[in-house]
């Protein structure tokens, strides 16, 4: 089953953003996005706060995301989110998709 991870990531004066452009700028980014197991790692500008970005991480199961969890990345990250000062909050979503009430799927047209 599907798990995805919402992380808002919360600072000031463009902190949040500054802190995208490294995690993209210097490869931590890509290689998240090249893990076994990984299905999406992309952020998203909050219209409404400025100073939030949202990270939507996807990963296939359980074992995935425990594997990322235990990489070398994940100090590289929190080291990052440390110098930028960012707070986070996060959310955590399993996939739902095989039970989709049929009166929902006139809603979700491919």
């Amino acid at each position: 089953m599907t798990i995805t991870m919402q992380l808002y990531y919360t600072g000031s004066n463009g902190s949040a953003q500054l802190f995208v452009k490294e995690m993209e700028e210097t490869g931590i980014a890509t290689k998240i996005r090249q893990e076994p197991g990984n299905l999406a790692y992309d952020y998203y500008q909050s219209l409404s706060d400025p100073e939030t970005i949202l990270l939507v991480d996807s990963w296939k199961d359980q074992d995935a995301l425990d594997i990322h969890h235990a990489s070398p990345m994940m100090q590289d990250i929190l080291h990052l989110r440390e110098k930028y000062g960012l707070t986070v909050r996060a959310e955590r979503y399993r996939s739902d998709q095989e039970n989709i009430p049929e009166r929902d799927q006139k809603y979700h047209h491919s």
